[in-house]
């Protein structure tokens, strides 16, 4: 698990950067000003109404294609079965464009969730897991916010919403502004809107014409919900918890806590950064700054405090804050007819939960923080290929391959990090992923076969997934996909181990069919 919070010297830096920040606003607010050349302008027609509503109904059927060691069975059982309502209205009042999004989300009780829920309650009762479907059910107001102008190239977005940076699709070194809820279906869902936790941000806009470029300056003034930070796992025993921990609330009380606000990561300390995109050449570029919460969370032990003691009897489950800074850049290379992409992020402060053999392994990872500065970078290369001819397709077909690195800076063997609080493996100094995926275009792009998979090619694991998604008039959309994983390890209930990696973690036993019918108004 990746996470941090500044060091003295980095707090040092923050400070600096928020300055510079400051003052490169400042700089270029006056640059854009000048930009403005029209003295004889329009004033804004403050008495422009209009008003537009749509969305969507979606619902989701999952089964399980294999068995729990936790529960003895679950393979041919429904996992999921779960339906949305999701509501997008836009609305302009003279210089002010307004948008609100609401969803509702339902689920079914299934048999399998309902003997996880006995199990939770038999064996860690009183947490959340001991009403899953209150971790499913929910109704939400996901978006609200304003956008308007103040010059034409300056442009402010104030209140509930998401903001995406950076270059890659599987993994985000950069993309960390608003976290996941990967409660109800991990990572794999497709479309990150379903997933992404919006934010209360005041986001402006900033443009240069004479730079080509663009600066956004990103604030969280700190008022947004304690869960609206960081990505949200399933810690409750429910159907997408890590195993061997189906069935087992760790948020039960007498077990963990969530600490919101917990010294150097409390929720209502504000956070943002700033990014400057702009063309040079050829290149597309960014370069940016953020300080925000880590996405995963770290236990704070309270064998091993880190900080401050934690409220929980085995520890707090908690978000520190990191300091990233950023690169992208993107280009099309015609000789090999493709877009080709790359992304740096240097992350300093990581925090990782130490203890490989933690009380004989009994607790791995509860032995406490160890922070380390750490480099992300990744490689993405896309390209459309034309399969007509060898497989009948309607139109060229895409193709995106991507290799993704952490590198651990400063890395000892001695300083015994692990992945992940509860499994004993070592983290290594480098953990390189690759992923990929093509999408093939059958009857002018309304079927659409897709394969897409991955291999930690540090430590051996593997996903693959195919699907198929049918698009029938302006509205209907299906989709079917399989989520099938190739693990090395895995750990089950009540071993000692130093061998499940990340993916052996998340995904052990965990192969799913799952289908998906959209209405879109």
């Amino acid at each position: 698990m990746l996470s941090a919070y500044p060091t003295g010297g980095a707090r040092k830096l923050r400070r600096v950067s928020v300055g510079l920040a400051a003052g490169v606003a400042w700089s270029v607010c006056s640059a854009a000003a000048q930009d403005v050349t029209d003295p004889n302008q329009a004033v804004p027609d403050i008495s422009a109404f209009s008003f537009n509503l749509g969305g969507y109904v979606r619902t989701w059927a999952s089964m399980n294609l294999q068995n729990h060691p936790e529960t003895g069975g679950g393979a041919g059982q429904l996992s999921m079965l779960r339906g949305s309502v999701d509501l997008n209205a836009d609305a302009t009042t003279g210089p002010i464009q307004w948008k609100a999004v609401v969803r509702t989300d339902r689920e079914v009780m299934t048999s399998y969730q309902r003997d996880l829920q006995t199990l939770n309650r038999t064996n860690s009762p009183g947490g959340p897991g001991s009403s899953l479907l209150g971790q499913y059910n929910q109704t939400e107001l996901r978006e609200f916010y304003a956008d308007f102008s103040v010059t034409p190239n300056i442009r402010f977005r104030i209140g509930k919403q998401e903001v995406a940076w950076g270059e890659t699709d599987f993994f985000h070194p950069t993309d960390l502004i608003n976290g996941y809820d990967f409660r109800w279906r991990s990572f794999l869902e497709r479309d990150n809107d379903e997933l992404r936790k919006p934010l209360f941000l005041i986001n402006t806009n900033i443009e240069v014409p004479k730079l080509a470029g663009n600066l956004q300056l990103i604030l969280r003034p700190g008022i947004d919900a304690a869960r609206d930070i960081g990505n949200s796992y399933d810690l409750s025993g429910g159907r997408w918890a890590e195993q061997p921990n189906h069935g087992f609330d760790f948020l039960a009380p007498g077990n963990l806590n969530m600490n919101y606000h917990q010294s150097g990561a409390n929720v209502n300390d504000a956070t943002g950064g700033l990014r400057w995109t702009g063309r040079a050449g050829e290149f597309d570029y960014g370069l940016s700054y953020l300080n925000t919460f880590n996405p995963t969370p770290v236990v704070n032990s309270s064998f091993a405090p880190w900080r401050q003691a934690p409220t929980g009897k085995l520890g707090d489950f908690i978000y520190p804050k990191i300091n990233v800074f950023g690169a992208s850049t993107s280009t099309e290379i015609p000789a090999i007819d493709s877009v080709v992409a790359g992304e740096f992020a240097y992350q300093l402060g990581v925090p990782y939960n130490v203890g490989s053999n933690f009380l004989g392994g009994a607790l791995p990872g509860f032995g406490g923080i160890k922070t380390k500065n750490v480099i992300v970078t990744s490689l993405r290369l896309d390209k459309q290929l034309r399969l007509m001819d060898l497989l009948g397709t309607s139109e060229a077909s895409f193709a995106s391959i991507q290799l993704f690195d952490t590198w651990i800076q400063n890395y000892h063997s001695s300083d015994d990090l692990v992945y992940g609080a509860g499994y004993g493996k070592p983290a290594r100094k480098h953990t390189t992923t690759l992923t990929g995926f093509i999408t093939l275009n059958y009857m002018h792009s309304r079927l659409n076969p897709q394969l897409a998979g991955g291999m930690d090619i540090t430590n051996g694991d593997a996903f693959v997934i195919p699907s198929v998604e049918y698009r029938v008039g302006n509205h209907w959309r299906f989709l079917a996909e399989a989520d099938l994983f190739f693990l090395r390890h895995q750990k089950y209930p009540g071993q000692i181990e130093q061998a499940t990696a990340p993916l052996g973690a998340a995904f052990a036993h965990s192969d799913q069919f799952m289908v998906r019918a959209t209405y879109q108004f």
